[in-house]
């Protein structure tokens, strides 16, 4: 009679070890799934604060309005956008990293905060890298180098370098903010016309350009959704852009490409960034619906229309934008010497 061999009680042990250990990893994985997948289909299930840098009324101000109206559509639930100016946006971006990470708090971060501040100050209180989770790069912003028509009697670029040239008193340049992109763009502005402006530091654009129609500065850079409508009422004469094409906000106004000074080709831009460690889940949904809103018609008309060019990025994408940034102005900073405390 043949007698078929039989599995050794510990090797049979062995076995049953293992089965169940498979199926508990099994289980575990599948639990983590519909986790996340839950999280991601219930996000947002009460108001989403967006904390924006730069007072009311500003390029991020509008920009963060108009996305926050549609995303409030899409989710059926509020967008609350919290303005907490100063600091040329450090106060936000300071209060942004410490939030807790629950994609309830978002902030609409520029290049100046993310991508300027890392090189231009001798201590940050937040780390872009460590601190923040990229989420969508919004929209680019163009700069438009306006003066006061009654102040500055220059109609391009050539007669504004000239003119500057004349005055004893010296050119004296509003910004927006020490370390924003309209200071270094200042700078940038006398290297190429081989000028020597003196930066003038205000709160904000707004303000910057009260100090333009009091006649307490020549010139500044302002976004070209600021600047459109001052432009069109003719408050204030728009001299140059800096996109590598026109402003279709300004389409008769030419670029400094087109006037012979390529290297005065700069912009901003405006993106959403999450506290680090916020659920991929949940930067995932985010991103996906940031992309859904800035791309549909109605909200890509509307930004255009503000002044600004609609990217929506990809979370990748963004990452290496901020990247890429931080390296083109930390040129240009060290290139000026400047350093906040």
């Amino acid at each position: 009679m043949l007698t078929l061999p039989t599995t050794p009680p510990l090797a049979r042990t062995r076995r049953s070890t293992l089965a169940t250990a498979i199926t508990h990893v099994a289980g575990a994985v599948l639990v983590l799934t519909a986790t996340g997948s839950f999280a991601q289909a219930t996000y947002p299930t009460k108001s989403v604060r967006l904390i924006v840098g730069f007072p009311a009324g500003t390029g991020p101000d509008i920009v963060a309005r108009l996305l926050g109206q549609k995303l409030s559509e899409a989710w059926g639930t509020g967008v609350i956008v919290d303005n907490k100016p100063g600091a040329g946006g450090l106060i936000a971006a300071t209060e942004a990293a410490r939030a807790a990470p629950d994609g309830y708090t978002l902030m609409l971060g520029e290049t100046g905060q993310l991508a300027i501040a890392p090189n231009s100050y001798n201590k940050l209180p937040y780390d872009v890298q460590r601190d923040f989770a990229p989420v969508s790069q919004v929209v680019s912003a163009d700069f438009a180098l306006l003066v006061n028509p009654l102040k500055v009697p220059s109609k391009t670029v050539k007669e504004f370098v000239e003119w500057s040239h004349q005055q004893k008193g010296g050119l004296f340049m509003a910004t927006f903010g020490a370390g924003t992109p309209g200071h270094f763009g200042a700078f940038m502005l006398g290297d190429a016309l081989k000028i020597k402006p003196e930066p003038v530091h205000y709160k904000s654009t707004g303000d910057a350009l009260t100090g333009m129609f009091g006649g307490d500065v020549q010139g500044v850079f302002a976004s070209v959704g600021l600047a459109a409508p001052n432009v069109k009422a003719g408050k204030l004469l728009a001299l140059a852009t800096t996109g590598p094409v026109r402003a279709g906000a300004l389409p008769d106004v030419l670029t400094f490409k087109e006037q012979g000074y390529p290297e005065l080709e700069f912009s901003s831009w405006f993106g959403i960034v999450a506290p680090a460690k916020t659920p991929p889940e949940i930067l995932a949904k985010l991103n996906a619906d940031i992309v859904k809103a800035v791309r549909s018609p109605e909200g890509r008309s509307k930004l255009e229309d503000a002044g600004f060019r609609v990217t929506g990025t990809s979370r990748e994408e963004f990452a290496r934008s901020i990247t890429a940034d931080t390296a083109k102005w930390g040129k240009a900073v060290a290139a000026t010497g400047f350093k906040a405390d």
